[in-house]
């Protein structure tokens, strides 16, 4: 005699998932519980696929990246020590899943070091008056280098020294890649003021 399982999507079913608080969740999910799963995805998906888009160009490879992110959390949900923010551990293997992806990718021939490249000062430039999705937009532009470097500096808050760790680069590498990118966003967004001007 097999077994059949039967899916249930009806508002008490959903309702039991969506208010289970974050550590009934978790141990749900360590228990192999798919709805708790379903439901942890839910609640971090759109904010860790935010996260995997800053990392590539096209978003089939962002959720490709995400995909295997996901996989990596479930199946190490378990060390999970309940010691610091959960969000922020899931934002840790994602961003270690898509830096492990650029590294076996191809365009990891794009990075240019300038070993003595002394990092200078840059008048500011006036982010606030853009809207975040046209940011991400024009981050997406940069070389994949650059790219990698703003994001784990700038939005992830990683030291050059980290960065240089993550990237096998020398710290040097990574304050210069930060400085070109930033020059290049400037002149990005100059041209975008131009144009609306």
């Amino acid at each position: 005699m097999s077994s059949v399982h039967i899916k249930c999507n009806c508002n008490v079913c959903q309702a039991k998932t969506t208010n289970l608080t974050e550590r009934e969740l978790i141990d749900g999910c360590i228990r192999g519980d798919r709805k708790c799963q379903k439901a942890l995805f839910e609640r971090y998906g759109g904010v860790m696929l935010t996260v995997c888009r800053r990392y590539t160009r096209h978003h089939m490879e962002a959720e490709d990246i995400l995909q295997d992110s996901w996989v990596k959390v479930f199946k190490n949900i378990n060390r999970f020590k309940f010691e610091g923010s959960f969000e922020g551990w899931i934002r840790r293997i994602v961003v270690n899943t898509a830096l492990k992806n650029y590294q076996k990718s191809s365009f990891q021939k794009e990075q240019i070091g300038l070993e003595s490249y002394q990092e200078g000062t840059m008048e500011p430039v006036a982010f606030s008056k853009l809207q975040e999705e046209e940011l991400m937009d024009m981050i997406a532009t940069l070389p994949d280098g650059y790219r990698l470097v703003f994001n784990l500096y700038v939005i992830e808050g990683f030291s050059h020294k980290e960065i240089a760790e993550q990237l096998g680069i020398q710290e040097s590498t990574s304050r210069s890649q930060l400085v070109k990118a930033r020059r290049m966003l400037q002149e990005i967004i100059a041209k975008r003021n131009k144009i609306s001007a």
